[in-house]
């Protein structure tokens, strides 16, 4: 496996003070004075320059150079949005068929039931775009920009429950620990704009369903620099970022002055790489205090963006404030933008939940590809919507005409992604019949590995090489050196799915 942090090329853990200020431009005064200045002026600047980043890295040259992730936590029903199923529909209430489970395990909220019914979709599905691609009714604003979507419906992942199912698909391993994959897009490609974070978490506020944590944007084993930095909602995004009473930016710089000055001798004593890694992080934070009220302050926004994205985009925290402050901070140059939506677990009472996640969610979904399209920054944006896992074709609990729940599914689920350098009005792969399987051309269910790549069936790691790829990054290359091998987002497998490449 080749390495890419080898002696001669670039390693931000073996960079000292002293490297640092004598390969910059600019000393920590000027650093200082840049904070001070209007966060947009390097946002024009952003296009064309990089901060940090890897030697040699970008590999090739990139489709998209930043990535908006709008993950929805929970596993959305493939069934009921993107997977349209007929015969499920007409096979309502019957047992689901032997051959169909193959002896699949359960989780234990339902491998106890006496049976498993099959549950249609209580929505309607129509074809949209150029592409005809099958979108449920109750996803519209979705549906207008399916000549924009590539809808990749044979997803799989290995994990059954939320936790190392999340875990996975945000790191490549389902045991904590492991970088996040805007962490190692953060590590190999740098920034774009230095006042502020490349990394960026938003979390929809107010939502319950299955926790989320911190480790899901760290850094794992990569410097602590690379982590997410997470935007919350209201007066203050970044906490303790702001002076406190009577001190001023003069007595904060003076202090980091000092304080840089005391560290440097104390990283000569110990040579602890994490010394440099804590001073970064508060020259960033030094620079953030002027670039981040600027960049989340959208009171600046024309109507027609509230009318876009919808009202509760006037509301800090919601879903689709985020989709507008993720637009944001991507004009100015953050490399990768990692939003979080709780809700999406129906295990019961999915049909009433599911249109309200959906009032929560398509419409800014939808709004903020339009809206990265027509500031002419879709094609080198990668946009992607999807959950964990998918769902049952089975009801878990009781089942009538109206009202059905559905347990977590591992076998296949549905994503969608868009500009950023995939195909638009595309879908890719297929599910058996029934939504269970995933499936070959002719809708045969097919037993998939890991190992060997199966045209038209994307692994976990395979959509992680994807996405790596279109940022220009080879995922076999961009490796780290701990505990005695070398470590990288897929592990020792992952894909290319050449097929979605536009």
């Amino acid at each position: 496996m080749e390495k890419v942090n080898t002696m001669d090329e670039f390693n931000p853990l073996s960079l000292t003070r002293r490297h640092f200020l004598s390969g910059s431009a600019l000393g920590l005064g000027a650093m200082g004075l840049s904070s001070l200045m209007d966060g947009s002026a390097s946002a024009s600047a952003a296009k064309d320059q990089r901060f940090g980043g890897l030697a040699g890295v970008p590999h090739y040259a990139p489709k998209a150079k930043r990535v908006i992730y709008l993950c929805q936590s929970g596993g959305p029903a493939h069934q009921d949005l993107y997977d349209y199923k007929p015969l499920l529909n007409e096979k309502h209430g019957e047992q689901l068929p032997e051959f169909v489970r193959g002896g699949q395990r359960l989780t234990g909220m339902s491998a106890n039931q006496a049976s498993l019914p099959l549950a249609g979709s209580a929505f309607k599905f129509a074809q949209h775009g150029k592409g005809g691609i099958w979108l449920s009714e109750v996803i519209p604003h979705i549906a207008k920009i399916a000549d924009e979507m590539c809808v990749v419906k044979s997803l799989w992942t290995e994990a059954i429950n939320h936790d190392p199912a999340i875990t996975f698909i945000q790191t490549g391993s389902q045991i904590a620990g492991r970088p996040s994959m805007g962490s190692w897009a953060s590590y190999g490609l740098g920034s774009m704009n230095e006042n502020l974070p490349a990394f960026v978490v938003l979390v929809t506020a107010g939502q319950g369903d299955q926790p989320l944590y911190s480790r899901l944007w760290g850094s794992g084993f990569l410097d602590s620099r690379f982590q997410g930095v997470q935007f919350r909602a209201g007066k203050e995004p970044v906490l303790y970022l702001a002076n406190p009473g009577g001190i001023s930016a003069q007595s904060r710089r003076s202090l980091l002055n000092t304080l840089g000055a005391l560290n440097k001798l104390q990283e000569d004593k110990e040579l602890d790489p994490e010394i440099e890694a804590r001073m970064a992080q508060y020259e960033m934070a030094y620079r953030m205090q002027t670039s981040v009220p600027e960049a989340t302050d959208v009171s600046k926004e024309p109507e027609a963006t509230f009318a876009m994205y919808g009202e509760d985009a006037r509301k800090p925290g919601t879903f689709a404030a985020n989709c507008l402050l993720a637009r944001r901070l991507a004009e100015r140059g953050v490399r990768f933008i990692q939003l979080y939506h709780q809700g999406w677990d129906h295990h019961g009472g999915l049909p009433g939940a599911m249109r309200y996640q959906a009032r929560l969610t398509d419409q800014a979904s939808a709004a903020l590809v339009t809206d990265l399209k027509q500031r002419g920054m879709l094609d080198d944006t990668l946009v992607i919507w999807g959950g964990e896992f998918g769902r049952t074709s089975y009801s878990q609990g009781k089942l009538t005409r109206d009202d059905y729940g559905r347990d977590h599914h591992p076998r296949c689920f549905s994503m969608w992604m868009a500009g950023g350098g995939v195909k638009a009005g595309f879908s890719y792969g297929q599910t058996d019949a029934y939504g269970y399987n995933v499936a070959d051309k002719d809708g045969n269910a097919l037993n998939p590995s890991k190992d060997v790549f199966t045209p038209g069936v994307v692994h976990v790691h395979d959509l992680q090489a994807t996405i790596m790829r279109l940022l220009g990054v080879d995922h076999l290359r961009l490796t780290y050196r701990t505990q005695g091998r070398d470590f990288r987002i897929t592990d020792v497998h992952g894909h290319i799915v050449k097929d979605i490449l536009a």
